[in-house]
């Protein structure tokens, strides 16, 4: 395959079998960063095999599957999602709930739809939907959901591996929706003990609410130690429950 830049670049390339093992992540190129792999398919044996090492798929329609592990990786610890002061106040007055697992097909078609600056399309193929669709009803990809009422107004969806959550995608049909969704996810995960949240790719917006950029090898060590711990046979809508946002505003720190 080609780059953007004319050049070529040999991938090693995944046979259908979604037992096939991944190269390791250390083989992941560097310019473009993290690209490790092609082809295969969206299988949930292999999406589950994928997180589990850190890979992620993303490529757009006229491309095979590219499977990335960028270095350094983007990620949040649950305890530190940082909102401006203006936005926590406007937090404190608003009426919004957040749910999990009520509306998933809403939430990755507004993640799938919805424009951004900067962007033509999307990357969320309808190949791509139809795979984290069937991931969502085997119990391994979740949304956050936020409402304004009965209205959806943001949200994210993301994928959990024992006490792993890998985020996907976010948006925002209300300012602020994608922002309450991460809030309240943080918030819930840090309650449960699960200590970090994948971001993927840094941006200002990300780095902007404290994302953190960690080596590839730090990432990997945190997902092997937290892949492997169980977690509870509990349905996401029943175990996140409803979040009132007006509650999500933290005190200030001193």
């Amino acid at each position: 395959m080609g780059d953007d830049r004319g050049m070529t670049i040999r991938l090693p390339a995944l046979s259908l079998d979604p037992h096939d093992p991944f190269p390791p992540a250390d083989a992941a190129l560097r310019h473009p960063d993290g690209l490790l792999a092609m082809g295969g398919d969206l299988a949930p044996a292999r999406l589950l095999n994928a997180y589990r090492h850190g890979i992620f798929p993303w490529y757009s329609d006229e491309q095979p599957i590219l499977w990335w592990c960028p270095d350094p990786r983007t990620v949040f610890q649950t305890d530190g999602v940082r909102l401006p002061s203006r936005f926590r106040r406007w937090l404190r007055r608003s009426d919004w709930v957040v749910r999990a697992d009520t509306a998933f097909a809403q939430v990755i078609e507004a993640c799938a739809t919805t424009p951004r600056a900067g962007q033509r399309g999307t990357w969320i193929t309808p190949d791509m939907r139809a795979a984290y669709e069937q991931m969502h009803r085997l119990g391994h990809c979740h949304s956050i959901e936020v409402f304004d009422g009965e209205r959806l107004v943001g949200g994210l969806y993301g994928v959990v591996v024992g006490r792993m959550f890998f985020g996907e995608s976010m948006f925002s049909a209300e300012s602020g929706g994608s922002r309450v969704a991460l809030t309240a996810l943080a918030h819930r995960l840090r309650e449960w003990g699960w200590p970090l949240l994948d971001a993927q790719v840094e941006n200002d917006h990300l780095l902007s609410l404290g994302a953190e950029l960690w080596s590839r090898e730090r990432f990997l060590a945190a997902v092997t130690e937290l892949t492997a711990l169980p977690e509870p046979a509990v349905g996401w809508t029943q175990r996140f429950g409803t979040i009132a946002v007006a509650g999500l505003a933290p005190a200030r720190r001193g």
